[in-house]
């Protein structure tokens, strides 16, 4: 029977709740997917980010029996990438490859449209892409132990290149420059492209690279690969020591995860977290990701949620203690 004050404007206002509502439902009514889903990068096509959604993809679209389409909106960072996927309906049909930089912003970019930990789910951690320290060849070290003696004999002399202010790369130098009573100047670059060239010739003494930019070079003999900042060794660079060697349980390599919008339905994130993890486990899976620099690095969604926190958290209170400031 039809309440007595129902009106037409009551039957459209309900019509409205019930379709803004449709794409949660059928989320929870165990078919989802039905239709493709997108995942947003927010770099350019070709680089270390966008490399990780298309190794990730092609094996969660056959998982999940529904295409993952890589949707590239580069700029800011990341930031743009990161709105669209916070205002995105709450459905599973748009996702966000997050990275390091997407919590690190929110420390450096007061006026953010959106909050990297309250505005997204966790779905599951996915890779790290360890970074190297390296050194032209006549820097006087070899290992992280000599490089920590070199830096306290001479403080202030040296200088170190990374892509940027506020980039992974910096506040990871920055952190171990901390960590070791160690002084040496950032020399910000606008971008890595010209950093390992600089380091050969000698216009800067150290820079922080990917460990795909970094290894081709030292193998070659171009230049000396000092210490990977991450707390174990790579995969075919088994003579370049971690970090960790002088500075016990140091890491610093940026990290990439896939979240969804607050609000996704707990059924929806744990399909996805199920096909991640089932796609993370392939055998051929972590020799794939060392071509491209990366180590696998699966996480659920629950241990991701509390690690992007404590990374978050970790940032935050560098960057308030050296008072780094964006550019």
């Amino acid at each position: 029977m039809t309440p007595p004050n129902f009106t037409r404007r009551h039957a459209f206002a309900l019509a409205a709740v019930m379709l803004a509502a449709a794409p949660v439902v059928q989320a929870q009514s165990g078919t989802y997917p039905e239709r493709p889903i997108r995942l947003l990068v927010g770099y350019s096509a070709g680089g270390g980010v966008d490399a990780m959604a298309r190794l990730l993809t092609p094996r969660l679209s056959t998982l999940l029996g529904q295409q993952v389409v890589v949707e590239n909106r580069a700029g800011a960072a990341g930031l743009i990438a990161g709105d669209l996927a916070a205002k995105a309906p709450p459905d599973g049909y748009t996702l966000l490859l997050g990275d390091s930089s997407t919590l690190i912003a929110q420390h450096m970019q007061p006026r953010m449209s959106f909050d990297p930990i309250k505005s997204f789910v966790p779905v599951a951690g996915l890779f790290t892409l360890p970074l190297i320290i390296v050194a032209g060849n006549g820097f006087p070290a070899k290992t992280p132990q000599e490089l920590v003696a070199a830096l306290k004999a001479k403080p202030g002399h040296y200088s170190f290149a990374t892509s940027g202010v506020g980039t992974v790369q910096h506040l990871g130098f920055e952190l171990f420059k901390g960590k070791t009573g160690t002084f040496a100047t950032h020399i910000p670059y606008r971008g890595a492209a010209q950093i390992v060239p600089d380091v050969i010739s000698g216009q800067v003494p150290l820079g922080v690279v990917s460990a795909t930019s970094a290894l081709a070079q030292a193998k070659g003999g171009r230049l000396k690969a000092l210490a990977v900042m991450s707390p174990v060794k790579l995969a075919g660079a088994e003579d370049v020591a971690p970090l960790a060697a002088a500075v016990p349980g140091f890491d610093a390599a940026p990290r990439v995860f896939l979240l969804a919008p607050a609000g996704t339905p707990d059924a929806v994130v744990e399909r996805l977290g199920s096909a991640v993890r089932t796609a993370m486990a392939a055998p051929d899976m972590a020799q794939v990701a060392a071509q491209q620099g990366a180590v696998p690095a699966f996480e659920p969604p629950a241990e991701l949620g509390r690690s992007i926190v404590q990374e978050s958290q970790r940032w935050g209170q560098l960057i308030r203690a050296q008072n780094i400031v964006a550019e």
